[in-house]
């Protein structure tokens, strides 16, 4: 007999449902949520197990890894379409989504989603902190300038190296409000100090990438973005075309179609936000930023005169992301006219 797995994974516990090919429940278990203890209660079910499904979240890797490798199918199930289907039952309960799990592993209807590599794990964490960083930082700066605009102290546009003589200036003259900021400038100043030597390392980590210095040779491609790329996309062959990964990364219109009405909108946002927000940034580098001409920024131009820039800097990131994974797949740098490779750096 052969059945169907459906994990619900929470924290602390994920609870357990296995169905067999006529959809019955076979079995209905809540366990710790590790791999070594989900393994034992499943090499103790009866009949055959087809497979495995999980939606991906935080433990999902974790687990598809440990179940893996004890030989499960495994599978991680793409988590917009499994809510969508889970918001039809009228009780929403962690068994009832386990069984739906199953449900939907048994008839199919899921979307695969790619397990990445422990070291794109590693890179992903990596770049997180560093964001985490550069939030914080903004996030510091924002509470100073509202701290200050209480007394009608307006901070301004000030470049980030005199930023804080600024706020120490304006702050002088009332002691009670220079010791409020002291120990946000000094909080900001350690953390400034972190985001440097991170920095630093995710450039020392890029440059010592061959597939990284390779995406880097397009123009508004930096560590940064090279990073970002290379640890979201992971195995470049599993996708069938190169403009696929427009799709992918959330950088397609949506569209709703209803009988007469069809209406295409903002982008779907789908996967990835950090390579989103990576991909657009890079565009925009591109797009304002470097002076040399290139294929692609001439194409953005000529969109950016009929549609706005902003659609043209989404466009051209779309555009971005498909010539990168091609340069990936192909083992080629980037090329600055259609029919013309870019020269050699000079020795």
């Amino acid at each position: 007999m052969e059945i169907f797995i459906g994990l619900d994974v929470s924290v602390a516990s994920t609870s357990v449902c296995a169905l067999n090919t006529n959809g019955e429940t076979v079995n209905e278990a809540k366990v710790p949520s590790d791999p070594e203890s989900l393994v034992e209660h499943l090499r103790g079910l009866p009949g055959r197990i087809a497979a495995v499904g999980l939606e991906a979240g935080p433990l999902s890797q974790w687990l598809h890894k440990g179940l893996s490798e004890a030989g499960f199918e495994t599978v991680l199930m793409e988590t917009r379409r499994v809510k969508s289907a889970l918001k039809a039952a009228p009780v929403k309960t962690d068994r009832r989504d386990a069984e739906g799990i199953a449900h939907l592993l048994r008839m199919g209807w899921f979307q695969p989603v790619h397990c990445k590599s422990v070291p794109s794990q590693e890179t992903r964490a990596l770049l997180g902190s560093r964001n985490a960083l550069v939030e914080g930082i903004i996030r510091l700066e924002l509470s100073v300038r509202g701290i200050l605009r209480n007394f009608g102290l307006k901070l301004g546009r000030v470049s980030k190296g005199c930023w804080e003589e600024r706020v120490r200036e304006l702050s002088s003259d009332n002691a009670m409000l220079s010791d409020a900021v002291a120990l946000i400038l000094r909080l900001r100043a350690q953390m400034r100090d972190e985001l440097a030597m991170m920095t630093k390392r995710v450039r020392s980590l890029a440059l010592s990438d061959a597939t990284c210095r390779q995406l880097m040779t397009m123009p508004g491609v930096g560590p940064v973005t090279a990073l970002t790329f290379v640890a979201a996309v992971d195995d470049p062959a599993r996708f069938r075309r190169a403009r696929d990964i427009g799709a992918w990364a959330g950088l397609t219109p949506k569209r709703s179609q209803s009988g007469e009405r069809d209406v295409s909108g903002e982008i779907t946002r789908a996967g990835d936000a950090a390579l989103r927000t990576a991909l657009f940034q890079a565009a925009t580098v591109m797009l304002n930023c470097t002076t040399k001409m290139n294929w692609l920024k001439s194409w953005a131009l000529r969109l950016a005169a009929k549609r706005g820039r902003k659609r043209a800097t989404t466009a051209l990131a779309r555009r971005m992301a498909v010539v990168l994974l091609r340069m990936w797949l192909d083992g080629t740098e980037f090329r600055f006219g259609r029919d013309q490779a870019m020269p050699p750096d000079p020795a």
